[in-house]
This record gives structure tokens, C-alpha cells and sequence, in this order.
């Protein structure tokens, strides 16, 4: 009896002792999770993202989003107290340099300086991702022939102008300003009929926040930055692009943050969540409703249809 109370003893100790060292050690809680981010850089604000996640115990790493390019890696986040610092790999800087970022927290906020290829410091700040409601049931509305088949009315160019109207076909034939919705949405259901020369490359963005790839790709195994892809996120299932010059359709269902992508007849993406903005977003609320537009400043591609199907 002795025995098996010492036994008990000794175990109910080393339960009270993991439960005060578990409620000593810190779950980064405050930092963990999708931010998106404003960063100032010559007077202007590039919208970014980032998302700080554990790897085993105690690493904590990342990923992160600029104001251009793709999801970067984040091999490790030093964190001490508030203040947190970390580094991003170049992915196109000629100079070779990384972007080094230090911040700290504040009141559920991010703020800190980030260090650009080029030497010079920027400010930049973060607010949580919101989640965004799913709707299980969702009521649509009118479609709305976003294209007139006739002009640009109901768009902006941001940027020189090269889009044309030509025989009740939207073009543009070579690199210019991106072409953009007036009109701002938030749940939908989208028809696009596009064709491209060899080699081109461009981009539809959804909300004006993720942008689903637009390539030349027949062939190719499937990629997030590839035909179908949610650039930099979301990988389709098989690379169904027909051959360069043929017409090519895209069925976009964007609810919340889950998009269902129907690509040429086949399903390629499949209600996936789509995690953060992509590279050349035109803002990072991702709270508030945004609008279509398509990349200008890639290379030439012709649209016959854009069709929008907001929810009620």
C-alpha cells in the first residue's frame, strides 16, 4: 500500500509540475495566424500577407505574400516578448538580397520596419485576415454581362490604355495598364471565354485579391502559378488548357474564401480555401467587397465573355 501511494504521489507532482510549466510557456497565440499587410514604400501602400504558423514544439515559420510574385517561405521566426523578426528568400531581386522584416505586437496589431533588396527601410503594419462567412445555400442573383461586346463602359484602366474593342472582342495586344470593374463584389459566380497567342501570359483576379492564372500551358503538369492555378496557393488537379489560339472558358463559383473552379468542362479546383491575397492584389481588406479585373501588363489575350453572377 506504501508503494502504490508513493506511486500516486509521484505521479499527481509530475502532473502539477507539466501543468505549471504548460501554463508558463507562451503559444504564441498573439502572433499566430493570417495578417494582411500595408506596406509604405515611396509614398505608396503595397498591399502584402502574411501567415505565422508552428513547425514542431517550438519553431514558429511562415509564409509570405509581396506586393508581387508568389507565396515565399519563412524558414524561421525569432520571437522574443512582443518584438519578432524574420527573413524572406529573394525571388526575382537581381541583387541577391533578402527582405528582412522586424516587428512587434501591439495590441492585436502588427507593426515593424522591413529592409528592401536595395538597403532601404519601410514601414509597414497588420491587421488579422477576417474570416470570411461560407454560405451553404447561397441565392443568386441576375447575371451581368460585365463585357458589352461593344466598349469598355463599366471599367477603368489603371495604367496606359491598350485594351481595344474589335469585332465584339475584348483585347489587349500588347503590355499596358490593368483593365478594372467599376463595380464591386462580393460573392459570385463567374463565366469567362478567352483565348491567347503562344507563350502569352495573364491573370484574372477575383475581388481584385486572387488571382486565378491565365498561361499557356498545354501539356504542362499542373501548378499553383500555372493555367487554373490560384496563383502562388491552389494547385489544379490536371492542366486541362487547350492549345494557344483556341477559345478557353473558366466557371468561377468564389464564396467566402472557398472557390470552386470549372475549367474548360473539368473541375480543377474543388471548394478549396483560398488562404491569403496573391501577388499584384489592389489592396489587402480582404473584409470588404472588391472588383474584377484583369492583368494588362502580362502579355496579349482576347475575351468574348465575362459574365458575373453576384449572390443575393
Amino acid at each position: 500500500m506504501k508503494l502504490k501511494a508513493i506511486k500516486l504521489s509521484v505521479f499527481f507532482l509530475l502532473v502539477l509540475f507539466s501543468g505549471i510549466e504548460m501554463q508558463g510557456q507562451d503559444d504564441n497565440s498573439d502572433i499566430k495566424g493570417r495578417w494582411d499587410l500595408v506596406i509604405k514604400m515611396n509614398g505608396n501602400e503595397l498591399p502584402s500577407w502574411l501567415e505565422i504558423y508552428k513547425s514542431g514544439h517550438n519553431t514558429l515559420v511562415g509564409r509570405f505574400v509581396f506586393a508581387s510574385g508568389s507565396a515565399r517561405p519563412i524558414s524561421e521566426i525569432e520571437k522574443i516578448g512582443k518584438i519578432f523578426s524574420f527573413r524572406i528568400p529573394r525571388q526575382w531581386e537581381p541583387d541577391g538580397l533578402d527582405l528582412n522584416f522586424t516587428g512587434r505586437i501591439d495590441k492585436g496589431q502588427l507593426n515593424g520596419n522591413m529592409t528592401y533588396v536595395d538597403g532601404t527601410s519601410h514601414t509597414w503594419t497588420a491587421t488579422r485576415a477576417p474570416n470570411l462567412e461560407y454560405n451553404e445555400n447561397p441565392k443568386w442573383g441576375n447575371p451581368i454581362q460585365l463585357f458589352n461586346t461593344k466598349d469598355i463602359g463599366g471599367w477603368h484602366v489603371k495604367g496606359k490604355n491598350e485594351w481595344i474593342v474589335e469585332n465584339g472582342i475584348l483585347k489587349n495586344q500588347k503590355a499596358g495598364g490593368n483593365l478594372i470593374t467599376d463595380q464591386k463584389f462580393t460573392d459570385f459566380k463567374l463565366h469567362l471565354e478567352f483565348r491567347y497567342p503562344k507563350g502569352s501570359n495573364s491573370g484574372i483576379y477575383l475581388r481584385g485579391r486572387y488571382e486565378v492564372q491565365i498561361e499557356d500551358n498545354q501539356g504542362m503538369e499542373p501548378s499553383p502559378i500555372l493555367f487554373g492555378g490560384i496563383y502562388g496557393f491552389l494547385s489544379p488537379n490536371e492542366m486541362v488548357a487547350r492549345a494557344h489560339g483556341e477559345w478557353q472558358e473558366y466557371d468561377i463559383t468564389l464564396i467566402g474564401r472557398r472557390v470552386t473552379i470549372i475549367a474548360n468542362g473539368k473541375a480543377i479546383i474543388n471548394d478549396q480555401i483560398i488562404p491569403g491575397i496573391t501577388g499584384g492584389a489592389l489592396d489587402s481588406s480582404e473584409g470588404e467587397p472588391g472588383p474584377i479585373f484583369i492583368q494588362g501588363d502580362h502579355g496579349p489575350i482576347d475575351f468574348r465573355s465575362i459574365v458575373i453572377t453576384p449572390i443575393k
